[in-house]
């Protein structure tokens, strides 16, 4: 649209240093996609026994398929019935293929990937697990796809470590179309605030395991992505400013005639955009330097989760871009905070829809030009076309401009009143690393905090020392050996109610670690993600984390950019890490732990040993 504002010029900056750091990766990328276009880009290259197989049991379809002229879409889902999110998902496949004959096209699952839930893991030993599958699910995304039977994907999946997974071995079969097709958030149970309190509680001791019990399950209580905006609705809000949902598909709760005809408008518009399609549009083309940067604004101005600060390098690495903390926090300086979704505010994802939603916040950033406007999408109009929101006309889709006006100014505000300045994730740098810090959910007067350290090895040594009262006084507790290498980078979310109690006694408190956090961190200012991590190959080349001692002092500050320690590492001897933990299946992730690329690289064993 020609009312866009031209493009601010730290974005333009950015966008164009990635572009060069990335010029030769970008451009074996794209090589390969063509090569592989080629070679595999067309169902005619099979053999007469290979098409056999691949349309045995595809009743109904299989002239279509033998034909090769209509365009045959692979779903790769994520279903299962234990996370709510992906429960919905169950139907979708036969939908879907009704929803592709409708244009004369065809559907086939392709395969099936992994989907594990944090929520269910956190604080357990299959949170270790996590982060690595990420690239088991990108791994299955590819033998999925690796049949050579699909002119375009669908894929099925929303939450932490999935949709970053299916990018990533999407984005491997690039000349192909992909559209997500998401499934909805449940809806809105217990306030956040209330499941806040009696977290808080329950750490105290002053509440039981009955009474947690009964507040969670009142909080996630129904089909749909739990409703707080941590990754998994991180994902979904990126997903629409990378241009891989169909317009506004991020927030329509499931089960609802809208949420249907949104994914029948992805299968309807995969076939138009896949090989043999009027508009051809490869997900190669449509990933590309400018949509990761829209990605990041999108994720800062609405204060995203801080696992995007290694899931979109991850990303981008899968597409031949190169993307760091640098460019994020260069970002973060001139992108205003426009959302306030709880854990940074108090309504949710529904609230957030309700009040303007993706479509309100893509029309302000690109109106304020502080997103790219001029990309690929799947979408025919391009990034204009997410400005828009979707609404049944008569029992069919049909969309409207976003509103100009927010519905709640106390969850969503224009660019020009924000709720912050900036995007509120920076990068703090020091002697003891990089990290992220997201300020975006913690009080200024704690962006600062100088403090002697209490330094621990494991999450529950920390919780150990909170119930025994050792850590009521000022401190910076410091949990090292979380990384990728020592034990998977899982996230240490059972910390944050024991040290939001020691804050609000008045305690001056916060965390450095190189594990997680992820958009469920709080109000605790906290340096996450440290790297150098503490564990290294060897003695001489761990991270100074493993040189802390109890009752150093260490100074964090956002302000600044600090993360420091005001000691004198130099000859010290490194920690001990704890032995490598067997069970729940953690032995078999050994590779991707040893081969492991530091978390600003997108701490990913596959991407390190491909090169990417």
């Amino acid at each position: 649209m020609s009312d866009w504002a031209p493009l601010n010029d730290t974005v333009q900056r950015v966008t164009a240093r990635i572009a060069a750091r990335s010029k030769d990766s970008r451009r074996r990328y794209l090589d390969l996609m063509d090569r592989e276009a080629a070679n595999h880009g067309s169902r005619q290259f099979l053999s007469c026994s290979n098409l056999a197989h691949g349309f045995a049991a595809a009743e109904g379809d299989k002239s279509a398929i033998a034909a090769g002229q209509a365009c045959n879409i692979g779903i790769v889902t994520a279903y299962n019935d234990m996370l709510s999110a992906h429960q919905p998902y169950a139907r979708y496949p036969e939908a879907m293929k009704l929803y592709a004959r409708e244009l004369g096209a065809t559907a086939q699952v392709a395969g099936g990937v992994p989907a594990m839930c944090d929520g269910v893991t956190q604080g357990q030993a299959g949170m270790e697990l996590s982060l690595f599958s990420r690239d088991a699910i990108a791994l299955s995304t590819a033998v999925a796809m690796s049949h050579a039977m699909f002119d375009g994907m669908a894929l099925l999946g929303i939450c932490d470590k999935i949709v970053p997974g299916l990018v990533i071995g999407a984005l491997r079969f690039g000349y192909l179309p992909a559209i997500f097709v998401p499934s909805g958030p449940m809806p809105s149970g217990l306030a956040n605030k209330d499941k806040q309190k009696v977290r808080q509680l329950y750490a105290e001791g002053k509440v039981g395991r009955a009474e947690l019990l009964a507040s969670e399950s009142a909080s996630y209580h129904a089909p749909g992505t739990c409703t707080f905006y941590g990754t998994a609705n991180s994902n979904q809000m990126m997903m629409e400013l990378m241009g891989l949902h169909i317009p506004g598909a991020a927030f329509v709760t499931p089960n609802t005639p809208l949420r249907s005809q949104l994914t029948r408008a992805a299968v309807h518009r995969l076939a138009r955009i896949g090989k043999n399609g009027a508009d051809y549009r490869p997900m190669a083309r449509v990933v590309d330097e400018k949509a990761i940067v829209n990605a990041c604004v999108g994720l800062l101005a609405t204060g995203g989760s801080t696992n995007h600060a290694i899931h979109l390098p991850a990303m981008a690495r899968a597409a031949g871009i190169q993307l760091d903390w640098q460019d994020l926090d260069a970002l973060s300086a001139v992108v205003p905070l426009i959302a306030r979704v709880y854990p940074n505010g108090e309504g949710d994802v529904n609230h957030f829809h309700a009040a303007g939603g993706m479509g309100y916040v893509v029309r302000e950033l690109l109106g304020a030009g502080l997103a790219h406007a001029d990309v690929l999408t799947v979408a025919e109009e391009g990034m204009a076309a997410y400005a828009q929101e979707p609404f049944l006309e008569q029992g069919e889709l049909a969309f409207r401009p976003a509103p100009h006006a927010s519905a709640d100014d106390a969850m969503l505000r224009p660019v020009a009143q924000p709720f912050l300045p900036d995007g509120g994730m920076r990068l703090v740098t020091g002697n003891l690393g990089r990290a992220t810090f997201k300020t975006s959910a913690v009080d200024p007067a704690r962006w600062t905090i100088e403090a002697p350290a209490r330094v621990f090895d494991t999450q529950e040594a920390v919780q150990a020392a909170f119930k025994a009262g050792e850590l009521d006084r000022d401190l910076v507790v410091v949990v090292r050996f979380q990384g990728p290498r020592a034990n998977g980078m899982p996230e240490l979310h059972k910390l944050t109610p024991p040290l939001g109690v020691l804050q609000d006694k008045g305690f001056k408190v916060a965390l450095v670690t190189d594990g997680r956090m992820s958009g469920a961190s709080g109000k605790v200012p906290a340096a996450i993600h440290v790297t150098p991590e503490a564990l290294g190959a060897s003695d001489g080349d761990c991270g100074p984390l493993a040189l802390l001692r109890d009752g150093d002092l260490v100074r964090l500050c956002a302000h600044q950019g600090q993360l420091t320690v005001l000691a004198d590492l130099t000859g010290r001897k490194p920690a001990t890490p704890p032995p490598a933990a067997e069970g729940m299946g953690r032995e078999l992730f050994a590779m991707m732990r040893i081969h492991a690329s530091p978390a600003e690289q997108g701490a990913s064993a596959m991407l390190a040993l491909a090169g990417l």
